[in-house]
């Protein structure tokens, strides 16, 4: 599997015990649509290649020892990983388990891994428009103990030059500044997912790490991410956190 790790920066910012990575479509063994890494369950590819997949992904990440996958709703829960190959439907997961790791599955959408600065409480997060319009961040916020001081790291996403949207979708976001929307053709939007979602975050107390290695536009790279927009039909990249 072919994994994006902290670069120097992001890791000297990082708890000692945390670990994250961001996987893309490369180095798997999916075959076409979804060639190759392609991680989801639920798009059609063969089931056994994605096990493979996953094997595989989980072969290369030090100090883990499962896997908590997700069915993704769109909505804003936030359950308790529980792991042991039990798949829970949320869009976002949360542990204080060393070993468990916390995924979500994305291709577009944002991704967001959270972890408390002492490295004991980690959580990651599917943030496509609606359930970051929910509240899908702010849900895995809480989740953490009340003195927590709370980190995130955003993963590859469309990028604020790609995802236009409708005015329904700046409706949605009315508490977000102007500066989250670029007006774009008639009637249209473009919108900065990753803007929008730090503006939430910092406004919760939340420190927003920012990572040009992990800060990925999906459509642009679609060559190597893995874009629902770019291509309709796709699989699914994984970004995950876990302690050790």
């Amino acid at each position: 599997m072919d994994l994006i790790w902290p670069d120097s920066a992001l890791r000297s910012q990082l708890p000692d015990a945390v670990r994250l990575c961001f996987t893309t479509r490369l180095g798997g063994c999916s075959s076409a649509p979804f060639q190759y890494g392609n991680l989801a369950a639920h798009v059609g590819d063969d089931l056994a290649g994605v096990r493979r997949n996953r094997q595989a992904l989980l072969q290369r990440m030090p100090g883990a020892r499962g896997i908590q996958w997700l069915e993704q709703v769109h909505g804003v829960a936030c359950p308790v990983a529980v792991g042991g190959g039990v798949t829970l439907t949320a869009d976002a997961a949360f542990s204080d388990r060393a070993g468990l790791a916390c995924a979500v599955l994305t291709a577009d959408c944002l991704p967001v891994l959270f972890m408390s600065r002492d490295g004991t409480e980690v959580a990651a997060a599917h943030a496509g428009w609606r359930g970051l319009a929910g509240g899908v961040l702010l849900q895995t916020v809480r989740r953490f103990s009340p003195a927590s001081s709370v980190l995130a790291v955003f993963g590859p996403a469309i990028g604020a030059e790609d995802f236009e949207v409708g005015a329904e979708v700046r409706e949605a976001f009315a508490w977000a500044p102007d500066e989250c929307f670029r007006p774009g053709k008639p009637g249209k939007y473009v919108a900065d997912l990753y803007a929008i979602a730090r503006y939430q975050l910092q406004l919760a107390g939340v420190t927003c790490l920012s990572s040009p290695s992990s800060e990925r536009c999906t459509m642009t790279e679609h060559q190597r991410f893995y874009s629902y927009r770019k291509e309709g039909q796709t699989g699914r990249q994984a970004s995950l956190i876990w302690s050790v």
